[in-house]
């Protein structure tokens, strides 16, 4: 145990989770004032973002943080440890928090926020904010629960039947997800005696090679599920399309990104070994992501089910950077990462407006946006293409950055998995462009729907200025972070950058978690 007291500011790396938890606890106890629900939310989801920021520059600054909880040294004690890769995609979800309540606040029906909408949201992201920054894979499981726990209260909120349905086909896979996880996690203490992520990096090198494979092939199945990859990902497209627009766009900004990231930090920092022996493996699982969401995304008429195969795709653009293992493909993946959060927080929110004015849910019955409504058209459709990875959008760089990785790579060595990998990459760009060309063809430059469909309620044709205020400028704040990403991609590109280096050496997240209180 640890003789001095913690330094004060390393309680930094704890405040993005202990915010949004205290927040959650303090929204429950004033549930009966409603005009403060909103507000409140919207105040702990900002001051949390901010917190984050605060931590990405102090990382920046100096380094990765941790903090041991209860004094006890690594690897008895809960550590929280922070690098690059940690605080970008907590700042990256708490900004997309901050963002998006505006418009759930516009949707919500009054019955959801008398069943704890705000505090389910706020616990969502204490659960996404404590997986990000924690050091120790049992407590990252714990925070799997706590997010399990808080998206199924959102999806339920609306009791309607489909959206029990959409519970129950999200909620058992994710339920074996975790199951398997903690599976996993019983297995790799048996042979390893610890779960402390800085001690299993010196651990594993001494370990015995194929259970620690076995083990990993176990993470695979687990986090894989979770983070919508091929071939465990029809859940996601039979789910995220029943309950309303904003909370699917808070699941699909959030949940799938934290189980790619999992996927990144175990199997590229803590388990490298085991990684290059699953490479075959997370090779296939990418491409066929890569290639099969597009796919689907071409032949689906359901708009929000679209949105959610483009999703599947973009998975797998982080799952071929993890293949590719080197400093560009970790970096792709990691860039797209944070992209993915803005992108797809805003096209739902977005596709909640379009879904609004043109009375339907089915492209076979819109038509007629861009005649509507020319801003909304042009705020759909950036968001469209920023997904699909059209310069001078966010979406091409970290597309560039993967392709340039796997050239490399076959180029140097001649590896037909890298060949595979970057061909998978562009071939995805391509069937994501044919995918929202079509859509954007269908719902903004068509006249009218297609003879023999017609809108299932009744064509909105103008927002109210509530909706303008709160919908569709959120929304437009998102693109114009795709826009500026794209314009001036310094910022992600180095993120991605230093985080891969992070990742392949990992001597400073190390030293970090030594000097919070004990050596791994």
């Amino acid at each position: 145990m640890q003789s001095l007291p913690t330094p004060p500011g390393q309680w930094l790396v704890l405040l993005p989770v202990l915010i949004p938890l205290a927040g959650a606890a303090l929204l429950l106890l004033l549930r009966q004032m409603k005009l403060l629900q909103l507000p409140l939310a919207v105040l702990i989801a900002a001051v949390t973002a901010l917190c984050d920021f605060v931590l990405v520059m102090r990382v920046a600054e100096s380094g990765p943080q941790a903090m041991t909880m209860g004094n006890w040294l690594p690897p008895f004690g809960i550590a929280f440890t922070v690098d690059a890769l940690g605080a970008g995609f907590a700042f990256a979800a708490a900004l997309v928090v901050t963002i998006v309540l505006l418009p759930l606040g516009a949707d919500a029906p009054d019955r959801a926020r008398r069943d704890g909408l705000y505090p389910q949201v706020l616990l969502l992201l204490a659960g996404v904010s404590g997986a990000f920054v924690t050091g120790d894979l049992f407590n990252l499981y714990v925070w799997f629960e706590v997010m399990l726990i808080a998206s199924f209260g959102l999806l339920a909120l609306g009791r309607q039947p489909m959206q029990l349905d959409g519970t129950v086909k999200y909620g058992f896979p994710n339920f074996m997800a975790t199951s398997i996880f903690l599976l996993a996690l019983g297995l790799l203490y048996g042979l390893m005696g610890t779960l402390n992520m800085a001690d299993l990096i010196g651990a594993s090198a001494r370990a015995d090679k194929a259970a620690l494979a076995a083990i990993a092939a176990l993470l695979l199945v687990g986090f894989g599920m979770k983070a919508a990859g091929f071939p465990l990902n029809t859940w996601l497209a039979a789910s995220y399309h029943t309950p309303p627009p904003a909370i699917a766009a808070l699941l699909a900004a959030l949940l799938t990104k934290v189980g790619a990231y999992a996927l990144i930090r175990s199997l590229a920092m803590v388990l490298p070994d085991a990684r290059v022996m699953l490479e075959p493996a997370l090779a296939v699982v990418a491409v066929a992501t890569l290639t099969l969401g597009p796919l689907a995304a071409i032949a689906e008429t359901g708009l929000r089910r679209l949105i959610g195969f483009l999703l599947i795709g973009g998975i797998g653009a982080m799952l071929a950077g993890l293949a590719l293992g080197t400093e560009q493909g970790l970096a792709g993946a990691a860039s797209y990462g944070i992209h993915a959060m803005l992108a797809l927080g805003a096209l739902y929110v977005i596709a909640g407006l379009v879904e609004k004015l043109t009375g339907a849910g089915d492209t076979r019955a819109m038509g007629g946006l861009l005649a509507m409504s020319p801003l909304i058209a042009m705020v759909f459709g950036l968001a469209l293409f920023a997904v699909a990875g059209v310069p001078p959008l966010s979406g091409f760089w970290p597309k560039f950055l993967l392709v340039t990785a796997g050239i490399d790579r076959w180029l140097a060595t001649g590896d037909m998995t890298a060949l595979a990998l970057w061909l998978a990459v562009l071939l995805n760009a391509l069937l994501s462009l044919i995918a929202v060309a079509r859509l954007f063809a269908h719902v903004a430059w068509r006249a009218a729907p297609l003879p023999g469909f017609a809108p299932q309620g009744p064509r909105q044709v103008m927002l109210t200025s509530r909706e303008e205020r709160m919908v569709l400028w959120p929304a437009a704040l998102l693109v114009m972070g795709l826009v500026g990403l794209g314009l001036w991609p310094e910022p992600i590109m180095g993120f991605g950058m230093a985080t891969a280096k992070a990742l392949l050496d990992p001597a400073a997240y190390i030293a970090a978690t030594q000097l919070a209180g004990g050596s791994p």
